[in-house]
């Protein structure tokens, strides 16, 4: 039993689902469960409907009907008799999406988000499971809103294992006794109520991981535009070095950090009942890739994680005591309570450091709230470098016309919070 995800790189267009077959045929006879995500940048596109729905910052059908041509378009070229079943499946789909941006929202953006957004995956998947079956690819869809369960926190879904291990073990396993390949969909699950959640953006690598746990896999493969896991993200950097291995540790360490190759909750499922993970090319598929797997083996390489657009939030008590456990206390429950993820943390005796992305709408709230209680001063427009197993030649030559704003140093990884300088 292997779990496969693709994500939406390799599903973008009809060629793409092409490739994915030619990837398939190699495996023939095995058992497969194959996780996929939503087609190109449709999550985007699904996002910018879920705004213009609860927002009103652009005509919500417009936006639709724009997702439903992008579809049809790929469809019609996998399918070019009309009569195909896809088409009224598929019009079904959308009808459902038409009626949940009829009326006025009833609940709060989260919900309303997962409810539009999740249906990018239910699409994609019906898709590629419809092609696959038309070339003898036999294999059944199922809808991962069944079988993933989640609790009420809507885009960020936490997963009740016992509950989920149980139902892929009633309605999942059985199906292998028949047939090869199941489909279903990444980043998706459901609640008790019936009503749908999404894992976190991304989420797709952390479904197959999580269906790999229950289905005690012999291993997971992510495909991937990419030959395995990088040390650096080539959008940033031009030389860049494929790793062939890493250990669960270093790989969660990358993940923790902002490597975007694999979503960051991966790993722990995965490690759990030591099921190796690799990281392959959909174009390449031969090629050996990258696997992470339980070991104690170090990289040989520095590995970079550069992310832009940052803001670092300073707070101090107001009366200039100390920032003790009570403070921090209440800091946290803030963040937590805004959604700001922390990407780099500092404490001093009367100040507390935090270094995020900056979703304004979430920090402007964060920071309000925030200065009822304390002082708070922050800077955006800033940069985010992160560098595991670090020299400090390489230190010099990244912060090379740099200014420092925060710096954090462990025995294996730095991260700097810095700025441009500005010329004279």
């Amino acid at each position: 039993m292997q779990v496969f995800k693709f994500g939406g790189a390799s599903v973008k267009d009809a060629e793409g689902v092409k490739n994915v077959a030619e990837v398939l045929k190699q495996f023939h006879g095995q058992k497969i469960t194959i996780v996929i995500s939503a087609m190109g940048k449709m999550t985007n596109a699904l996002e910018r409907l879920a705004n213009s729905f609860f927002n009103k910052t652009e005509n919500a059908e417009s936006v639709l009907e724009e997702i439903k041509k992008y579809h049809l378009d790929i469809c019609q070229q996998l399918f070019p008799s009309a009569s195909h079943s896809i088409y009224t499946d598929l019009e079904n789909t959308f009808v459902e999406l038409y009626w949940a941006i009829e009326d006025e929202p009833t609940h709060g953006f989260d919900f309303e988000y997962d409810q539009i957004v999740s249906m990018g995956e239910v699409i994609s998947t019906k898709i590629v499971s419809a092609y696959l079956n038309d070339i003898g690819l036999t294999n059944k869809w199922i809808d991962a809103r069944g079988i993933i369960q989640t609790d009420n926190t809507y885009r960020e879904g936490k997963v009740d294992f016992e509950l989920t291990e149980s139902l892929v073990k009633r309605d999942l396993i059985p199906v292998f006794n028949s047939i090869n390949i199941i489909i279903t969909q990444g980043f998706i699950g459901g609640t008790s109520e019936n009503f749908t959640t999404t894992l976190g953006r991304e989420g797709s690598d952390y479904t197959a991981s999580i269906l790999a746990y229950c289905l005690n896999a012999e291993n997971v493969t992510i495909w991937k535009d990419v030959p395995g896991v990088l040390n650096a993200d080539p959008k940033w950097f031009s030389h860049t070095k494929k790793i062939d291995e890493l250990s669960y540790h270093d790989a969660i360490e990358l993940t923790y950090y902002g490597a975007t190759v694999i979503h960051p909750k991966t790993i722990k499922p995965l490690q759990n009942k030591n099921i190796p993970l690799y990281v392959k090319s959909f174009i390449k598929p031969k090629e050996k890739g990258t696997v992470i797997r339980d070991g104690e083996k170090r990289l040989n390489i520095p590995s970079y994680i550069f992310k832009i657009d940052q803001v670092l939030i300073s707070i101090q008590p107001k009366d200039f005591s100390f920032i003790a456990e009570d403070n921090l206390s209440d800091i946290f429950e803030l963040f937590s309570k805004h959604g700001v993820k922390i990407n780099l943390m500092q404490l001093s005796a009367i100040s507390f450091s935090v270094c995020c992305d900056n979703n304004v709408e979430k920090i402007n709230a964060l920071v309000t709230e925030l200065q009822n209680q304390f002082k708070v001063l922050y800077n955006s427009g800033l940069e985010l470098m992160t560098v595991r197993y670090y020299t400090q030649e390489i230190i010099d030559i990244l912060t090379s016309q740099k200014i420092i704003l925060l710096e954090q140093r462990s025995r294996y990884t730095v991260q700097m919070v810095m700025k441009n300088e500005i010329a004279e």
